[in-house]
């Protein structure tokens, strides 16, 4: 069962269509996942249908065009509809498929370093880079916290840290006070957004912290 989902306020600006597109991304594969985030993305479109009509005035001259409103409504054309094929991706002996909101859009090869591999989402969203990262049965990222903020969603398999265990859907957001140290017994495949370097605070990882504004 999903335990962590995004905020209201994110749930908010997604419906607004006012969210980075990375993360407005991350929110729309989770409310496919999530059926309670899904009626509340729902609830809040309507809402704000409600709000617009409840202002229009057909005698006034800032309302819609009538005629242009009429023609729209009294066109009974249906574009095409067709199904998107679902993608898959491979990593290392395992195959998985991407959720239908990155089914169009690109991703790099898997970079694989020891347990852990990456692939970058092609998305030009600023300072937020937005990755599909695996992790094999096993593995598990060094503790770190954050010089920015983190979003990671489970797709596939499973994780836990030191605040529990994660399931696919679970949506976590976690920033610089946060500590912590992922693991997967099963191995995994999860959406990251991140909006700067991760810090390394124990151990040999130690020494990636100063160049971890190019690896991030």
């Amino acid at each position: 069962m999903i335990k962590h989902h995004p905020s209201n306020d994110i749930l908010m600006q997604f419906s607004e269509g006012n969210l980075p597109a990375s993360l407005s991304i991350a929110v729309a594969i989770h409310v496919e996942m999530c059926p309670v985030c899904k009626k509340e993305i729902a609830a809040l479109e309507a809402k704000q249908a409600d709000n617009v009509f409840a202002g229009f005035d057909a005698d006034s001259e800032d309302s819609f065009d009538a005629g242009l409103f009429d023609a729209i409504t009294a066109d009974d054309a249906i574009d095409e509809i067709y199904e998107q094929a679902p993608i898959t991706v491979d990593v290392k002996d395992k195959t998985y498929t991407l959720p239908r909101a990155l089914t169009r859009i690109g991703h790099s090869n898997f970079m694989q370093l020891g347990k852990l591999a990456r692939s970058r989402i092609d998305i030009d969203d600023g300072a937020l880079r937005a990755s599909l990262l695996h992790i094999d049965a096993g593995g598990e990222i060094p503790e770190h916290t954050h010089t920015g903020f983190e979003l990671t969603l489970l797709l596939e398999g499973e994780f836990s840290d030191e605040e529990g265990s994660y399931v696919p859907g679970d949506f976590m957001m976690l920033d610089g006070r946060h500590n912590h140290t992922p693991k997967t017994a099963q191995g995994c495949l999860c959406f990251t957004v991140v909006s700067s370097a991760l810090h390394f605070n124990k151990g040999i990882s130690k020494l990636l912290n100063p160049i971890g504004n190019l690896i991030y």
